[in-house]
């Protein structure tokens, strides 16, 4: 951040899941599968689904709003929406978000970086409001990701789910609480393979060829997933930390991307974090993409495992290969 330029703050949080379930008996009855054999590699009991016609901005639109009831005070200049599932190709979600939320003449765009997207979300707002070209920004998290899972594979259709996130930033000081630390982005695409989908985009298309049968939907290479996952949110995790003067001891909440149960307790025990500070909500909402951390905010800070005054300490990963880390002192808010 430039010298005496404003600080992002955090004055708002919003969650919203929509209200179908699929537990896991629901897909032992279409896979070959157990509900000991998915709580026992994921940690997951139930997700939640979108009904038919249902779509990412839907469920934007319902975390935004919360987010913007719980800042009040006046519009935000810009709505940065993240996301893997996009209404369509062409134009980007965020425009119609921020019309159906009536913020009219915002700017609005999406940001692209699969699970690791609202942390990339974090440091664009950021930058907006340290530039001076917005004074309040509304950063949403969003993702239908059932839409882009194939039902019939076992090792992505137990995990994904679908929901969204929200906060709203506004100009401030980088000493008040709510303000964005340290941020922390990397990425490898020589690896972009691991999660993927093949299909749909300009390389397909302009091959002259169909797609494979198959290729329409996400892929991931679970157990390389797995390695870089720990690896790439540990070192990122110990890279915010060190920037922001913190020992792993004065961390009182680490909310990483609720990827996969195993992950997220591999990662707390590499960096030495207490179970009972970690943050999670996996097992009842599975993995909602780049929904994932704005979610598990809105939802800690509603049932007070999250508070004011807690130095909070978050990590992503997903695909791009893309991650990212960042520390801040969590604000006074309250969850609409």
């Amino acid at each position: 951040m430039t010298a005496g330029a404003p600080a992002a703050v955090i004055c708002g949080i919003g969650g919203y899941v929509p209200p179908g379930v699929v537990t896991n008996q629901d897909l032992t009855s279409r896979l070959d599968t157990t509900d000991e054999w998915i709580r026992s590699r994921t940690g997951i009991a139930a997700r939640h689904v979108i009904a038919p016609g249902t779509a990412t901005s839907d469920l934007a639109v319902e975390a935004g709003g919360l987010a913007l009831v719980s800042a009040g005070g006046e519009p935000p200049d810009a709505v940065v929406l993240a996301t893997t599932t996009p209404d369509r190709p062409c134009p980007a979600t965020a425009p119609d978000v921020a019309a159906r939320l009536g913020l009219d003449g915002a700017a609005a765009f999406d940001v692209a970086a699969v699970c690791s997207g609202f942390l990339y979300g974090l440091a664009t707002a950021s930058g907006l409001i340290a530039s001076g070209t917005a004074r309040r920004v509304l950063l949403i998290g969003a993702d239908a990701f059932t839409t882009i899972v194939d039902p019939a594979d076992r090792g992505t259709a137990v995990i994904f789910a679908d929901g969204a996130g929200a906060v709203v930033l506004r100009s401030g000081d980088a000493t008040e609480p709510g303000a964005v630390g340290p941020l922390v982005l990397g990425s490898d695409g020589r690896l972009s393979d691991l999660i993927e989908v093949p299909a749909g985009g300009s390389r397909q298309r302009s091959s002259g060829r169909p797609p494979a049968p198959g290729e329409e939907y996400f892929r991931m290479r679970g157990r390389e997933t797995y390695r870089h996952a720990v690896e790439r949110m540990s070192a990122a995790s110990r890279t915010a930390l060190a920037s922001a003067g913190w020992e792993i001891g004065d961390v009182d909440r680490f909310a990483a991307h609720q990827a996969n149960g195993r992950i997220l307790t591999a990662v707390a025990e590499e960096l030495g974090v207490p179970a009972e500070r970690s943050l999670s909500n996996i097992e009842r909402v599975g993995n909602t993409g780049a929904a994932s951390i704005p979610l598990l905010l809105a939802q800690c800070t509603a049932d007070g495992s999250l508070s004011g005054g807690h130095r909070l300490l978050m990590t992503a990963f997903g695909g791009g290969l893309a991650w990212g880390a960042a520390a801040l002192v969590w604000p006074d808010v309250k969850a609409a």
